[in-house]
């Protein structure tokens, strides 16, 4: 089964970190990912710029709403995901416990869900 890993932490304790701090929290993902891909775990994954980096689109009435930054404010903000195949809620919670950030912040784990084959009867 396919879980995602949500990382979050707060931005504001990560800006407060020295450049050498953030280096090495980088590559201590980087190596999480290496050995998630060894052992067969790893689909794939991104980090995300910060918030103030963020663009919410809303249609509202069919009206397109563009607002900048997060749709609502937060704690902790999104950093990043990494998409994980395991087999089993247990199983995920254990990958999810070795992702660096989890020690900052929080990873919320949810499972992937497989949408409907197209119907290709309907109209559009």
């Amino acid at each position: 089964m396919n879980y995602l890993a949500l990382v979050y932490y707060q931005e504001q304790q990560i800006e407060a970190m020295t450049e050498q701090e953030w280096y090495d929290l980088n590559q201590k993902c980087i190596r999480c990912v290496e050995g998630l891909t060894q052992s067969g775990h790893f689909i794939a994954g991104q980090a995300l710029q910060p918030t103030r980096q963020a663009t919410t689109v809303r249609v509202r009435d069919g009206e397109t709403l563009i607002t900048d930054g997060p749709f609502a404010e937060t704690k902790e903000q999104l950093a990043g995901f990494y998409l994980l195949q395991a087999r089993d809620l247990n199983e995920a919670i254990q990958l999810a416990s070795k992702i660096p950030p989890a020690q900052l912040g929080s990873v919320e784990i949810r499972p992937i869900r497989q949408l409907p084959p197209k119907d290709e009867g309907a109209l559009s």
